[in-house]
């Protein structure tokens, strides 16, 4: 019991496991694995459902209402006592312009042109980039580079702007919505599997450990049939 009360309930004690950050991607169905038919709406709307229930959080009102508008390009660091509840920056879902869903309702997946969106774990107390914005890339993981032809990163060119960390952890950072990077796969070979990697790139980004796929990078497979 003694030793319990020396314990943070807003920090953890020792975080030098956690770092650096892993990654995931939505939709995230049945594994990794992203398997549709463009003449068959019946195999990509889930895909298209699981975005939009992901996305509800980003909405635009919703951010407006809930967090506030940030310095881009800088840490927003927050001082004062750990137990006071932390301020959190807006990141809505219309920043994510062609894969936000409010002018194409199916993500791409209707043309055959997937729009899957990639979030860095959180991490408390984390800075990544050690300044400098980290970005996502993606290429074939093994076979022919050309079966992906064309991939468009939003927002901008495909970063995680500083202005969304560090992250104070969920007790004081209630409003805390993680930053996204959408990647838009505009012109992918079809009716073939395409296994890709989208990785970070950055100072003090870990992405080529081959035992932990999910450490800095992610691999899934496209399968789009028409």
């Amino acid at each position: 019991y003694v030793m319990l009360l020396t314990l943070s309930p807003y920090t953890p004690t020792y975080r030098d496991r956690v770092s650096p950050p892993g990654v995931m991607i939505r939709p995230y169905l049945n594994g990794f694995t992203i398997a549709f038919n463009v003449s068959q709406p019946s195999t990509w709307q889930p895909y298209v459902d699981s975005m939009h229930r992901f996305l509800a959080a980003y909405d635009d009102k919703v951010q407006e209402e809930k967090n506030i508008e940030c310095i881009s390009g800088q840490y927003f660091i927050q001082g004062g006592n750990e137990s006071e509840e932390k301020k959190a920056c807006q990141f809505k879902r219309s920043l994510l312009q062609n894969c936000s869903g409010i002018e194409d309702p199916t993500f791409g997946y209707s043309k055959g042109q997937p729009c899957v969106l990639l979030k860095m774990n959180r991490i408390i107390g984390y800075r990544p980039g050690a300044g400098v914005p980290v970005s996502v890339d993606c290429k074939v993981q093994k076979g022919n580079e050309s079966d992906l032809r064309s991939v468009d990163f939003y927002p901008g060119n495909g970063t995680f702007d500083l202005m969304y960390y560090p992250y104070y952890g969920k007790i004081t950072h209630v409003n805390y919505t993680s930053p996204l990077v959408a990647m838009h796969f505009t012109d992918v070979k079809k009716n073939y599997l395409v296994p890709i990697q989208c990785s970070l790139n950055g100072k003090g980004i870990i992405n080529d450990i081959n035992s932990d796929r999910f450490l800095g990078r992610i691999i899934f497979t496209l399968s789009i049939g028409k």
